[in-house]
C-alpha cells in the first residue's frame, strides 16, 4: 500500500516533549512538540520544526532562550491543556496547573515532574515558506536522579517519557519498552583488517 499525504504521520512514534518560553513581556508559555530532535551525539544542539505562526516561536525569536521538559506517563493530560490554541496572553503553566522550575542558565522555567530539563540557547534560524526550523544549543541539561544513573543512562523502563503516534482523527500516547536486545556500539563498526593479510 502506498499512503497518501494524509495518511503519513502515522509510521513511527515522535517524541513528546514541552516547550517552555517566556514572552518579552513575561508570560509564560508551554507548548507540546512532536517535530524536535537532537542533532546528532553528544548531545549539544536540539531542533525544532514549527509553523511560522506559533507563540512559542515568537518568545524564542525575541528571548533567544527555550527550555526542553521530557515529560513522563501521567503528564498526558497536561500535554493537551498545552495543545490547546490559547491567546498569547495566557499562562499556559497556569491553565495546565504546572508548577514552574527554576533554570540555571535562561530566564524561561522549567516544567516540575518532567524527567529531564534542556536549557536552550537560539543558534540560528532557517526560514521555509512554510515552515521554521530553530536550532538551540544545549546549555545546561539537568534529569531527575531517580531515573537516571551515574553514568546519565534513562532508566526508560521506570521512568516512562512520553512518545505518540499520530492517526488521522487523534493520537494514542506510548512509552518505549525494551525489545529483549541490547547492542554496544562496537557492533556497527567492521573489524579492522589484521596486517600481513592477504
Amino acid at each position: 500500500m502506498i499512503l497518501k499525504p494524509n495518511q503519513r504521520e502515522n509510521i513511527l512514534p515522535l517524541p513528546v516533549v514541552l516547550i517552555s518560553t517566556v514572552s518579552k513581556d513575561g508570560v509564560r508559555n508551554a507548548a507540546p512538540w512532536s517535530n524536535f530532535t537532537p542533532i546528532l551525539r553528544p548531545l549539544e544542539e536540539v531542533v525544532l520544526a514549527s509553523w511560522t505562526k506559533r507563540d512559542t516561536l515568537e518568545n524564542i525569536r525575541q528571548t533567544g532562550e527555550f527550555v526542553v521538559n521530557i515529560p513522563p506517563v501521567g503528564m498526558e493530560d497536561a500535554v493537551m491543556i498545552c495543545a490547546r490554541n490559547y491567546p498569547p496572553e495566557a499562562d499556559e503553566f497556569f491553565e495546565a496547573k504546572l508548577k514552574a522550575r527554576p533554570s540555571a542558565a535562561v530566564k524561561a522555567p522549567g516544567i516540575e515532574g518532567c524527567l529531564a530539563w534542556a536549557e536552550c540557547v537560539l543558534e540560528e534560524e532557517i526560514v521555509r515558506e512554510k515552515f521554521v526550523l530553530i536550532i538551540g544549543k544545549v546549555v545546561t541539561l539537568t534529569v531527575d536522579d531517580r531515573f537516571f544513573g551515574a553514568d546519565g543512562g534513562m532508566d526508560f523502563q521506570r521512568a516512562k517519557p512520553l512518545s505518540v503516534m499520530l492517526g488521522k482523527e487523534g493520537m494514542s500516547f506510548t512509552y518505549p519498552a525494551f525489545s529483549g536486545r541490547y547492542a554496544e556500539y562496537r557492533e556497527m563498526f567492521l573489524p579492522s583488517a589484521t596486517k600481513g593479510s592477504v
